[in-house]
């Protein structure tokens, strides 16, 4: 019987990699030239520092082409409240990693909604699928990338 995980993964090295990219198109940006402002990864959260909060809304959109590149959801950015101190601002942006129990209760209700021929259950922090035809099991992960649930999902284990 064929069934699949739906999960919620970021490889934290590929955000990473967009961090220091990141950074680098920084220290070439000429809007940016004599300005303190940096990125740092300091694992598992990207920490921006600006000296105004359009500088940190500019960064957060730079950060967010990068990760595009590098196929990573930007739903999975969760970006904190700007902090102000001094002439510095400041915002933490995090990822989120697994599926909450009531976000994967809403998956589990979407999928039975849909009358689609599987069965869903949740396990832990992933949501496993299972059914007699691949076709119901591609038609649900169609189903789950178009629904605007407000995190990123990945399907894996993907068996027969």
């Amino acid at each position: 019987m064929p069934s699949m995980d739906i999960v919620s993964e970021i490889e934290l090295e590929e955000v990473r990699n967009a961090t220091q990219n990141t950074s680098r198109e920084l220290d070439t940006r000429f809007d940016f030239r004599g300005v303190e402002a940096s990125i740092e990864w300091k694992k598992p959260n990207v920490v921006i520092k600006a000296e105004a909060d359009s500088q940190l809304t500019q960064l957060v959109t730079m950060l967010r082409a990068q990760l595009a590149k590098r196929n990573i959801d930007a739903k999975a950015l969760t970006l904190s409240s700007i902090e102000h101190s001094g002439k510095t601002y400041t915002q933490n942006v995090s990822f989120q990693e697994g599926i909450e129990q009531p976000l994967a209760k809403k998956v589990v209700k979407l999928i039975k909604d849909s009358k689609l021929k599987v069965q869903a259950a949740i396990q832990g922090e992933q949501v496993r699928i299972t059914g007699k035809k691949r076709d119901d099991l591609q038609a649900v992960m169609k189903l789950v990338r178009e629904a605007d649930l407000e995190q990123s999902f990945q399907f894996n284990n993907f068996r027969d």
